[in-house]
């Protein structure tokens, strides 16, 4: 195994988050993204504004200062058989547009370890859950036909708990954090695969950042954990927070879709939390409502998936739709999902109709 590790990411927004502490750690990082941004990226780098506690203003990284190499490029010119660990980092229906679908398709030939950071968990790693019936969900997907050549043992999921924004107004190289939470992965099948993950995250969990001439220690860190049900625990604030903000008129912050009703909000979060565990999870793998609640008071902004709506996006992640299609499947349902599902839904077809 080498001591350090070359990462292909597909995705320049959350994967420049997890690429910039990787490459803090030494690790070498090449982005895929769109040319506008892997212009920006190889002329003046990726920063990333952390808030550290103890510090006043966020903490300003940047990827040309780094021990470890950060380059972008086009999914064109990726040779996917270069790199030790793939990590999926674009929302899932990027993956539909040709190009990226070709390369996936490469990622699946060449038989390296994937990690996904997506909301919607990638078919292939669901049918590493018993429970699940990976044909019933088809559905849920913009193109599920993209993860066919993905071979389930080769992918797992890691939940892109913390919460990260472009700031209005600023180059599309820079990502602002708001919720300087972790990413949470669960292991791979293989131990050898495993055993990456894990050294990233030892790696990432020593670095010190110099500020002002203080040596920091930064938010944001890698956790692997042996139940493939940890990263699922996002299931819960997708469906209670995130894809609430989705109004029948208008978008809303995540703080006021929990805290408006907190007792609705917690109720829906319990029973996502109810369905993980009818699919085989363990209770303890799951986040509290409350601790969730508290995290949600500093979330001002609609999530990502109500900002796409209202942009007037053809296609978004649908865990809303996931989590309703798993959850008959077990014989439960809930009408604030419906609802939810109903809304989303309708925002698409006006933005499809007002596209054609």
């Amino acid at each position: 195994m080498p001591d350090k590790y070359r990462i292909l990411f597909f995705g320049a927004s959350y994967g420049s988050l997890l690429g910039a502490k990787a490459a803090l750690a030494g690790h070498s990082v090449h982005l895929i993204c769109l040319p506008e941004e892997s212009e920006l990226i190889n002329e003046k780098g990726a920063i990333i504004r952390l808030p550290v506690r103890g510090v006043d203003e966020p903490v300003e990284l940047n990827t040309k200062n780094m021990s470890g190499v950060v380059s972008a490029g086009g999914p064109e010119d990726a040779d996917p058989s270069e790199y030790d660990l793939i990590v999926l980092a674009m929302q899932e229906p990027q993956y539909r547009v040709s190009v990226v679908k070709d390369l996936l398709n490469r990622v699946g030939a060449s038989a390296k370890p994937c990690m996904s950071i997506m909301n919607m968990p990638p078919l292939s790693f669901l049918k590493r859950l018993p429970a699940i019936d990976a044909e019933a969900i088809r559905g849920c997907y913009t193109d599920p036909s993209v993860w066919d050549n993905v071979d389930p043992s080769m992918i797992t999921l890691c939940s892109p708990d913390p919460q990260a924004f472009r700031p209005p107004g600023e180059q599309c190289n820079v990502l602002q954090v708001g919720l300087p939470t972790n990413f949470k992965s669960a292991r791979f099948e293989s131990d050898d695969h495993t055993a990456i993950l894990r050294k990233l995250e030892d790696d990432i969990q020593e670095i010190r950042y110099d500020v002002g001439g203080t040596e920091v220690e930064l938010p944001v860190k890698l956790r692997v954990h042996d139940s493939v049900f940890v990263p699922l625990a996002k299931w819960c604030m997708l469906l209670a927070g995130n894809y609430r903000c989705v109004q029948e008129e208008e978008m809303i912050p995540i703080k006021d879709a929990v805290h408006a009703d907190l007792d609705a909000s917690g109720s829906l979060y319990n029973w996502v939390a109810d369905l993980c565990v009818s699919l085989g999870g363990n209770r303890d793998d799951l986040v509290p409502f409350e601790k969730y609640a508290n995290a949600a008071l500093s979330l001002q902004k609609p999530s990502s998936a109500a900002r796409a709506l209202a942009a007037k996006a053809l296609y978004i992640e649908r865990v809303d739709k996931l989590v309703q299609t798993l959850a008959a499947s077990q014989g439960m349902q809930s009408d604030h999902v419906d609802r939810t599902v109903e809304l989303v839904d309708g925002w698409l077809a006006k933005n499809r109709e007002e596209a054609a």
